[in-house]
Parts: C-alpha cells; sequence; structure tokens
C-alpha cells in the first residue's frame, strides 16, 4: 500500500510528517486486531507511528514479515516511550500483557490506545484509569462497534424513544476456533464471552447502562477445558438481555446480530459487519415510515472512524464520549457475564 511504501522510504524517521500528525507506538503485536489496528493508524492521516515495541524477539521476526509492520523499526519500551513529542501508544499485546503495558503508558503521561477485553484484574484497570483521569490524558478501549453506523443508528433510536420502552436485546456474537488457536483462552475462565462477548457487552451497557444483574450460563464441550459455548442475561427494569457467544459454531462469524425491540418497533442488526439494519416500526418515528423497511448503511472500514475521533479528542477538537465511567462499567459487566471475579 502506498503508505507502507511512503514510511519504508521514509525508513520510519520521527517527525516526517512536519507536525502535522500525531506521533505515536505500538506496543505488542500478537492480539487478535494488532495488525488491523495499525494498519488503520499507519493509513489514516492522524497518526505517525514511530516504532513498535515487540513482546520477543520471536514476535517480531513473524510481525516483522506482515504488511502492517513494514518500514517500521522494532523499539524497546524504554526508547519508545522516551521518544519527543510522543503523543499516544497503543496496546496490542496477547490479554495477559495488556494491564501492565497500558500501566506503563499512562504512567509516561501519554494518551492510551487498549485493546480488549482490560485484562482480568479490576483493581490495576482502575488504577489505570485513576492515573489518567488524574493527569487528564484519555483511554480508548479497541471495542469495534462504537463507531459502526448500526449501532450508532441504534443508539439514536433508543434514545430517541424510537421503538418505545425497550424490553428486549439479544445479541450474538460467535466463531469456529479449533485446534492451536485455541491455545489463547487456556487459562480464561471467562472463555468466549471474555474473549467475543465483551464488544457487545460495551454497546448494551452504552445504550441501557449498568445492569442490576448478571447471570452468567458457561458450556465447556472441548477436551481443552475452555469455556466455549456461553450464555449471559443481564437485567435491567424492564428490559431483559440475552447475550450468546460461542466458539463453535462453524457459520458464527455470519450470524453475529444484534435485535432490540420496544412497544413501538423492532431493530435488527444482521451481520454485524459490514451492517445490514432492518427497522420495523408499529407507528412512524425518527423520519422512518411504519412497516418494515432496509436502512442503508454507510460503508466504513473497521477502526478508521476511531482513530479519527479519538485524534480529534487529543486535539481537544472534540469531547471524548468514552470516559472511565463507561470503561469501568463495562468491565465490571465483562466480568461478571464470564463467570470472573470482580474483586479489587
Amino acid at each position: 500500500m502506498q503508505v507502507l511504501a511512503a514510511a519504508a522510504t521514509a525508513g520510519g524517521l520521527w517527525g516526517q510528517n512536519g507536525g502535522t500528525k500525531l506521533l505515536a507506538g505500538q506496543i505488542g503485536t500478537r492480539h487478535a486486531h494488532a495488525d488491523g489496528q495499525l494498519m488503520a493508524l499507519r493509513e489514516g492521516e492522524d497518526f505517525e507511528i514511530v516504532g513498535v515495541v515487540a513482546e520477543d524477539d520471536a514476535a517480531w521476526e513473524a510481525a516483522r514479515k506482515r504488511e502492517a509492520y513494514q518500514g517500521l523499526k522494532r523499539l524497546s519500551l524504554e526508547s519508545l516511550l522516551a521518544v519527543p513529542g510522543l503523543k499516544m501508544v497503543n496496546v496490542e499485546t496477547e490479554v495477559k500483557g495488556l494491564l501492565d503495558a497500558a500501566e506503563a503508558v499512562v504512567g509516561a503521561g501519554l494518551h492510551l490506545g487498549l485493546d480488549k477485553p482490560a485484562g482480568e484484574s479490576m483493581a490495576q484497570f482502575r488504577r489505570i484509569l485513576k492515573r489518567a483521569d488524574e493527569q487528564k490524558t484519555m483511554v480508548k478501549m479497541g471495542y469495534m462497534f462504537r463507531y459502526n453506523p448500526a449501532f450508532e443508528l441504534a443508539l439514536r433510536a433508543i434514545r430517541e424513544g424510537w421503538l418505545g420502552p425497550v424490553t428486549v436485546v439479544h445479541a450474538e456474537m460467535s466463531k469456529q476456533l479449533v485446534g492451536g488457536a485455541r491455545d489463547d483462552l487456556k487459562g480464561y475462565a471467562g472463555g468466549s464471552m471474555f474473549e467475543l462477548g465483551c464488544h457487545l457487552i460495551d454497546s448494551v451497557v452504552r445504550f441501557l447502562g449498568v445492569p442490576e444483574k448478571v447471570t452468567p450460563f458457561l458450556r465447556r464441550a472441548g477436551e481443552d477445558g475452555i469455556a466455549d459455548n456461553m450464555t449471559a442475561v443481564l437485567e435491567y427494569p424492564g428490559t431483559l438481555v440475552t447475550l450468546r457467544s460461542s466458539l463453535r459454531e462453524v457459520t458464527g462469524n455470519a450470524r453475529r446480530q444484534m435485535v432490540i425491540s420496544g412497544d413501538n418497533g423492532t431493530l435488527e442488526i444482521l451481520p454485524l459487519e459490514p451492517p445490514k439494519v432492518r427497522l420495523t416500526l408499529k407507528v412512524a418515528a425518527g423520519g422512518f415510515k411504519a412497516g418494515v423497511q432496509e436502512v442503508p448503511m454507510e460503508k466504513r472500514a473497521r477502526y478508521e472512524t476511531d482513530w479519527r475521533a479519538f485524534a480529534a479528542s487529543i486535539r481537544g477538537e472534540e469531547a471524548w464520549e468514552f470516559v472511565s465511567a463507561h470503561d469501568l462499567a463495562v468491565q465490571e459487566t465483562v466480568l461478571r457475564a464470564s463467570g470472573m471475579s470482580t474483586e479489587d
């Protein structure tokens, strides 16, 4: 791609942007979203990547052969955090390393991109967000539906009351995970809800707030003991939310969905990416007619809009919506829905 060729020609030198971009770096190469997030940062107009901190030599040797890392420098953690003018660091390690790396970033007084889920320790996550709040730096979690146009429409529908009082939300996010690909989840009691369902939980908490009660249902069908077939029930006054996440579904990616229903209508997103929306209204609302209709969706690349909004917030051009109170509520709900401890 053109951006990567240009970076390779420049040798990844710092300050090649003439001061128009925010200097940023990345810690980690092994998260499932690491390459996609890095490509979005490099292809966008807001950030210049000064280098990458790899987990170890093997991680770097594997990463440097992949497109996202072409032309980039490998830096030590200390070297990255000491780059003059550095504004933001995105953390893309394996889940077990996310919070330690994040704590180093906020400890250096920098804005933080942190992929999901936010580890297993509520105490450490609280400490990270508290430090960021105190120094007025921002944290962007890697939940990938925040700027999905279908989820933006759903948020508007709920806030403006198009559907009437919301009584039912059902969502699914599954895939088939086999062989060695399952190894990354060993040791995490939360299984598929912790790994995949967290994306749905971020949106549900954004739509409805903190649930009154969360009940997880875990099934371990594989011999490796991973919780690979899960459901969680979130209870709100007047609203019941069911979330399903499985690692054993052949058509899981194609069936990822969210259905939101109230007394006046139903909004269905199926699939989630690229989103397709069907809106059914008993009485016209929100500029939409009564009846069943397909709602056209703008095409957006995953991660692109997130980083654009985050950069605007770093520059002080707009407020950052996803403040620490939201991220803490999401993480606590993720742990509860995954059958994991929320104790500090």
